[in-house]
């Protein structure tokens, strides 16, 4: 092949090389922390901030699904969400970590989106909430802007399972095996 022929054939495939996610299988998550908002603490009613990192993925499964604060990236694996509720999953053994990046939000919803968090996090209180004020999260794993992507942790921490975007039902099916099996280990 020529050179004219490689040349618009690398600037065609230059977006897709450069949009994907820097998350491997078998490897820890990039070090990342959030001390802009972080982790949402819910103590007696009331809720409050601590810094997150990355580090603390560890000691259980999780699903660590990062989003876009807009209500079209909450949809887009909604139902790999349900699935893991009906899966009923060990909660000594597992944990749904949500990181919202709040810097991907529509302007001025911002205060909408930190509000659902939070009913989110009194009806869910087992579960990990973190908001990501700077979008440190999506700049440092490289991942799709205004989407949601799925990463599948083992108990000590390493990549599984990982997806920038929507997920088809077979792969749901493929999400919630992997958890069965990732938990009795």
């Amino acid at each position: 092949m020529s050179l004219r022929t490689v040349l618009p054939l690398f600037c065609l495939l230059l977006p897709v090389i450069a949009g994907a996610h820097n998350l491997e299988n078998g490897q820890r998550v990039a070090p990342v922390g959030i001390t802009d908002r972080g982790e949402l603490v819910l103590n007696q009613d009331k809720f409050s901030y601590k810094n997150w990192n990355s580090s603390q993925l560890i000691g259980k499964v999780r699903v660590v699904q990062h989003i876009a604060g807009r209500a079209s990236a909450k949809e887009m694996n909604a139902s790999l969400i349900e699935a893991i509720k009906q899966a009923r999953l060990p909660k000594e053994r597992y944990q749904t970590t949500t990181i919202v990046n709040t810097d991907d939000a529509i302007p001025g919803t911002g205060m909408f989106v930190r509000s659902s968090i939070e009913g989110n996090k009194k009806q869910y209180p087992w579960s990990q909430f973190v908001v990501d004020d700077q979008g440190r999260v999506q700049q440092t794993w490289k991942l799709e802007s205004g989407g949601s992507a799925i990463v599948v942790l083992d108990s000590d921490g390493r990549v599984r399972y990982v997806k920038d975007g929507a997920l088809s039902a077979q792969e749901v099916q493929q999400v919630v095996a992997l958890l069965h099996q990732l938990v009795k280990k």
